[in-house]
């Protein structure tokens, strides 16, 4: 039976102008949002209301409270949080097997549809997974390594599976970052995105998937090790 539409809390509407600022960009994770003081000043409302908005947010997984550091954007958006539950309950296998699928479409669209901005993109991050490498400091280098492939996935031009990739980053994390730690030749990853890199600039859609193919390879391979050395 259909029910009238309620009416939101003066909490719950604060709640809502927060998650917009969060999930618009405008509040991008890792941001500290303001004091209670400032929101409360700015959106015209108590401290108390600001309070509770916060801890909405909170209890939904888009602010993280910091105890004497304040309270820091950590998804982008509710279904962020959603993948980033689900992905902890799964295994690194698993989560390979996820980004080989998203990535190998990524590079296929991107080899067809990359403009001349996207080149100068794609090489500009490639340059910034090689000086990670050269300075052998692994978590710039997994990094740059996230934003690279976010960039690829700029490059094949679909907003829907930008912003479906942008959640599935901050839920794949993680295993980026656990992989990094398990690479005793970082360089096999790297000669592997740069084959991506200039297959997608010379729109050779084959070899592009091949490359996403080959380092997701190098990445089982590693893992594979872990497992028989534990």
């Amino acid at each position: 039976m259909l029910e009238k539409p309620k009416k939101l809390t003066l909490v719950e509407q604060v709640a809502d102008q927060l998650q917009t600022l969060i999930e618009s960009g405008q509040w991008p994770i890792g941001t500290r949002i303001p004091p209670e003081p400032e929101l409360s000043e700015t959106l015209g409302v108590s401290r108390n209301t600001i309070r509770e908005a916060v801890r909405a947010m909170v209890h939904a997984g888009l602010l993280q409270t910091k105890q004497g550091d304040g309270t820091y954007v950590c998804s982008s958006s509710v279904l962020g949080v959603v993948l980033q539950k689900r992905v902890r309950q799964s295994t690194l296998a698993e989560t390979l097997e996820v980004r080989q699928a998203l990535e190998r479409e990524a590079a296929r669209l991107a080899a067809k549809r990359r403009t001349d901005e996207d080149i100068d993109s794609l090489k500009l991050h490639l340059d910034a997974c090689a000086a990670a490498e050269e300075s052998g400091d692994m978590e710039a280098y997994s990094g740059a390594d996230i934003r690279l492939h976010q960039a690829v996935v700029t490059a094949a031009h679909n907003e829907l599976f930008s912003e479906l990739y942008a959640h599935m980053t901050e839920a794949l994390d993680h295993s980026v970052r656990s992989l990094s730690g398990l690479i005793p030749e970082i360089g096999l990853y790297r000669r592997s995105h740069a084959k991506m890199i200039d297959a997608i600039i010379r729109q050779d859609v084959e070899e592009a998937v091949e490359a996403v193919h080959e380092y997701i390879s190098h990445s089982r391979n590693d893992l594979k090790r872990l497992e028989e050395q534990s």
